[in-house]
């Protein structure tokens, strides 16, 4: 069973009169944006592009506050030590809100065969902006080299603080209001249908930010533990 849209496409003669009625387009629309849980709190929305493309919307809640997320994401070259999928992380190039990184995912497939895919992205690490109830900052990254013929989109941290005690400086009995999202827009080689890796990429995105969820989690325990 697929816990995510898939839709088909059909084409219908047009002899004096549309066969397609608005509510059949209408219908067809709502269930491309359709936004479903995937599992461990994950939501994931994919929406149907030019050919052979997809984007790919996720997100994650998360019990830790935007500076924990943000340290993690951006200490690349420890992403695959707690990240499954992720067998290489490593940085090229480092300077002020830049960085090149080279990656390889792997995922297990039966017969104990294996699934790779490799690149080379540059993310951009945006300044953090100010919002009427919180905070927000975001990575955008693109893969220039790779197994991929398009492949980019941005990492978004979004921190509420509703609810916040603004007169406490320590994190203790403070709830913070924090979620995670990844958006790609990504598009295979030509050779290989983009209906192939679509699945394998959702289960690897679930997986990533449920990985960088527990590891945020983890950090907040571990820092109010010490205090």
């Amino acid at each position: 069973m697929r816990a995510f849209p898939t839709t088909t496409s059909s084409s219908n003669l047009d002899l004096g009169g549309n066969e397609n009625s608005d509510a059949e387009e209408e219908e067809e629309e709502e269930e491309e944006e359709k936004e479903l849980e995937y599992g461990d709190g994950v939501y994931i929305e994919i929406e149907k592009l030019e050919s052979n493309s997809r984007r790919i919307r996720s997100r994650i809640d998360i019990d830790a506050p935007l500076q924990t997320v943000w340290n993690i994401l951006t200490d690349y070259e420890r992403l695959a030590d707690f990240i499954p999928g992720l067998a290489v992380c490593q940085l090229l190039r480092k300077s002020d809100n830049f960085a090149r990184i080279f990656q390889i995912g792997q995922q297990n497939l039966a017969f104990g065969l294996k699934f790779n895919a490799k690149g080379i992205l540059d993310c951009y690490e945006r300044e953090l902006e100010s919002l009427p109830f919180g905070q927000k900052r975001d990575i955008e990254f693109k893969m220039i080299e790779g197994d991929f013929q398009l492949f980019e989109g941005k990492w978004s941290i979004e921190q509420s603080n509703r609810g916040r005690n603004e007169d406490s400086d320590s994190l203790a009995g403070q709830k913070m209001y924090t979620t995670l999202s990844y958006l790609v827009d990504v598009k295979p080689k030509l050779w290989l249908p983009v209906q192939f890796v679509e699945g394998r990429l959702c289960m690897e995105f679930k997986m990533n930010l449920a990985c960088i969820r527990e590891e945020a989690q983890r950090t907040v325990h571990n820092t109010l533990h010490v205090q």
